[in-house]
């Protein structure tokens, strides 16, 4: 078993081959072929994380990081001991990330097969999903942080080239969809920025970039007594009798040395089958080195040993320094998951064909930056004042995101702003120390999530479908389903009535909804249910003000999340057709309702993976509690995670949430059900609009709450003024017109005058050209001497012998 470790790297691979074919044979072996690479492509991958979640669950959960054959190390700079590999770490939290990206991202790459029919660019498409699938497992499985950012980068990239796929389509829509590429590539650079120098200071800091080393446990408390209790505020059966682990107490590495013969056994660990022995050793013995520890060991050892860091001139403690990492990393973190202030990117990503919607918003880039702070949790668990502030951040990302989703009429946007909010829900769970409960809600929203973007797929897909035939007058062939129409197919004010006509598409995107809402018994209800009584145990057993924060302002976005869903349920399903299109649509072919009902069971199956410890867990598991483990994901986790909590169930807190969703969906059948949002009304407006009490604050969130408008009066616009000026008047006027060529071009062609007149033709031609003149007048005049007579030279030879016998008596006289 230890051997499926060594197929770390080729869950990399596979999707890098399959982008490479359709890179540069896609076009040529048609769509089926490309569609069936790219899929076959990311469904190995899923096979491959399968195969590494054996190898942990067989070897102790024991982490593995793994050197990709025939390449000895990365960057390796000798004469100043810099050495960075390019490793693969496969550990609990990094298996656990590559099983719902593959899994999602397969199912996404096969509905993209039918939603993509018949685009010109269908290959490339595809080979830009299998990208994007490569980068984000490199961001996933690498063992530290600038192979991650690697991947960081790569998403980034990706992302911009799937937003704006369609940058050709006409009446100006390609332009809008170019620009919001731009945007999210902008606003991505911005956090890429805080990476970057959190990267920089962490080499300074530590001397190195590796998350940890080779052999190296995450949680040494685990390996040696089972389960870590450290912050944990639960009191669950299966944790009630477990060593509680402080601060402090000696913390152990595992290192493997290969041997020849038997191993001998100690502190509890056996012999392997290939002669490794095991030995631990503490992180408080003098006898290990800091350089045989990752940078979150070193951490640990420094903040016990109250250490300082040398920056340059400056002297900072260990605790100011982490507090500087981590408010760099809060930065990438708000960029790639979409956080206050850089969220804006998120929901003009909606310019990219459907899949890549759900591929972006469910399992990959957006999880990018809580993935990233739950694998530095040791970084922000040791910096108080980042973790409040991504609790604020977190909080506020959630309330704001889930106002403006009550005002949007793009049934995508609705969905954009979800998970914006979903984010902060995750974020802010990170700034409370509840790590294991952002990944599980990350976890689960990327299932119901993944459904819920693919299902608008379908919606809209039937829509243009239905508006072909109306507008032609015939069946629904395979018309280019992205060509610009007048007509808006991801109007929900042009749907309705889609219950009867697209039914598979109806009933899974209920099970997604009523997930997203948090009602029992789908995933959703555990995953937040679980960061509600993280956030309440530490406001109500710790005092800290941050799970105040976090409770009280996660509970209400949970209202806003019921409500607008069930809104856009009204809309699109359960009202009467508002358009003929709607009344022409029809169901989605198979290979797109399949991935539905795939993750229509997941949505409702994955929540059971985290069963929380308490009597009343078990009436809300219905039994399932004897199938699934309680807190098995959390206790998976724990192998690679630090510092957590693991809240037992809250029975009241589940109930108030229950009743706050069934309240909220109430709230919308009330005020859009029976047909009271139909199309003679929408004249004056939404429902909500037309209310004196609400109408303003709908006009503040169908209007995004002005953000956009705030970015570009306050950055966009003053930034592009002065970008017209610096390229107009400073770099065009000044520099081109006036100093190139009135300065440089006058003086060089004044310069040139001044030496082509006077110093070329009056001084170098007139020095040669004398010359000349004074030769050929001493020439002339010599030339009157050859006479040719014989008494001329004797003359001549007669004043020569003269002249010489004077010069020789000169000195005599």
């Amino acid at each position: 078993m230890e051997t499926l470790a060594q197929l770390a790297p080729v869950i990399i691979l596979a999707p890098a081959i399959g982008a490479f074919i359709n890179f540069f044979w896609g076009a040529r072996i048609g769509e089926q072929a490309s569609a069936i690479i790219a899929s076959t492509a990311s469904a190995f991958s899923f096979v491959i994380a399968v195969l590494l979640l054996l190898y942990l669950v067989n070897n102790d959960y024991t982490a593995m990081v793994v050197d990709p054959p025939l390449l000895d190390s990365w960057i390796r700079m000798d004469s100043i001991g810099v050495d960075i590999p390019w490793q693969t770490r496969v550990d609990s939290l990094s298996v656990t990330m590559m099983l719902f990206v593959t899994f999602v991202g397969t199912l996404i790459h096969i509905y993209a097969a039918g939603y993509m029919h018949g685009d010109p660019r269908f290959a490339r498409f595809f080979a830009y999903l299998n990208m994007f699938l490569a980068f984000m497992l490199i961001l996933i499985t690498g063992n530290n942080f600038l192979m991650m950012f690697v991947g960081w980068e790569g998403v980034g990239l990706c992302s911009y080239l799937l937003i704006g796929f369609w940058w050709d389509k006409p009446n100006g829509v390609g332009w809008e969809n170019s620009n919001a590429a731009r945007k999210a590539f902008i606003a991505n650079r911005v956090g890429d920025f805080g990476v970057l120098m959190a990267v920089f200071l962490i080499f300074w800091s530590f001397g190195t970039l590796d998350f940890y080393k080779p052999y190296e446990l995450a949680n040494p408390e685990v390996g040696a007594h089972g389960h870590s209790e450290e912050g944990d505020h639960g009191e669950g059966e299966d944790h009630a009798e477990e060593e509680a682990f402080t601060p402090g107490q000696p913390m152990t590495i595992l290192i493997v040395e290969e041997t020849g013969g038997e191993a001998g056994e100690e502190d509890g660990h056996g012999e392997d089958d290939h002669g490794s022995a095991f030995a631990t050793y503490s992180y408080q013995d003098d006898d290990i080195e800091m350089q045989q520890l990752g940078v979150f060991g070193q951490a640990e050892r420094m903040v016990d040993a109250d250490a300082d860091v040398e920056l340059g001139p400056f002297t900072l403690s260990i605790e100011t320094t982490l507090v500087i990492i981590t408010l760099f990393l809060l930065l990438g973190a708000t960029g790639k998951s979409a956080q206050i202030p850089l969220f804006v990117w998120l929901p003009d990503a909606m310019a990219g064909p459907t899949p890549v919607s759900a591929l972006i918003h469910a399992a990959t880039m957006v999880t990018s930056g809580v993935y990233m702070m739950v694998r530095a949790n040791t970084f922000f668990y040791h910096a108080d004042l980042t973790s409040f502030i991504v609790t604020l951040v977190g909080v506020g990302t959630a309330l704001v995101a889930g106002f403006i989703a009550l005002g949007q009429f793009d049934i995508k946007r609705v969905l954009a702003y979800s998970t914006v909010s979903q984010l902060g829900f995750m974020v802010a769970a990170v700034g409370i120390g509840a790590y294991p409960a952002a990944i599980f809600h990350m976890m689960t929203h990327a299932f119901f999530k993944a459904l819920l973007f693919l299902g608008s797929g379908s919606v809209i897909h039937g829509m243009e479908h239905g508006h072909h035939h109306v507008a032609h007058g015939h069946g629904h062939g395979d018309d280019d389903h992205h060509d610009e129409e007048e007509f808006d197919p991801q109007d929900m004010r042009n749907m309705g009535g889609l219950k009867e006509r697209m039914p598979t598409t109806y009933w899974t995107y209920i099970f997604g909804t009523l997930a997203l809402a948090g009602l029992w018994p789908f995933a959703g209800f555990w995953s937040k249910d679980e960061i509600l009584a993280d956030s309440w145990l530490v406001f109500f057993q710790d005092g800290e003000l941050a799970g105040a924060i976090a409770f009280f302002g996660l509970f209400a976005a949970a209202g806003f999340t019921a409500f607008y869903m069930w809104r856009q349920i009204e809309m699109v399903f359960l009202t009467d057709p508002r358009t003929e299109a709607a009344e022409h649509a029809h169901e989605s072919p198979p290979s797109m309702t399949i991935p539905l009902v795939i993750l229509a069971v997941a949505s409702v199956v994955v929540g059971f993976f985290n069963l929380p410890s308490g009597t009343l867990s078990r009436v809300f598991a219905v039994g399932l509690d004897g199938i699934f483990s309680k807190h098995a994901l959390a206790d998976f986790l724990e192998h690679s995670i630090l510092h957590f909590h693991i809240p037992d169930f809250q029975a009241l807190i589940a109930l108030g949430a229950l009743t706050l969703g069934f309240a909220a969906i109430f709230a919308a059948h009330t005020i859009y059900g029976d047909n009271k949002a139909m199309s003679e009304l929408w004249e004056k407006g939404d429902p909500l609009q037309r209310r004196p009490e609400t109408g303003q604050i709908f006009g503040v969130a169908n209007a995004r709450m002005y953000w956009d408008e705030i970015y570009f009066r306050f950055i966009i616009n003053p930034y592009t003024v002065a970008a017209k000026f610096l390229a107009n008047v400073i770099d065009w006027q000044f520099w081109h017109d006036y100093f190139h060529d009135g300065v440089i071009g006058r003086g060089y062609r004044g310069m040139s005058r001044i030496l082509a007149s006077p110093v070329d033709l009056g001084i170098i031609d007139g020095a040669v050209n004398g010359v000349g003149k004074l030769v050929r007048f001493i020439s002339g005049n010599f030339s009157k001497l050859q006479t040719g007579y014989v008494r001329t030279y004797a003359v001549g030879l007669f004043l020569g012998v003269v002249v010489v016998i004077v010069l020789i008596l000169i000195p005599l006289i």
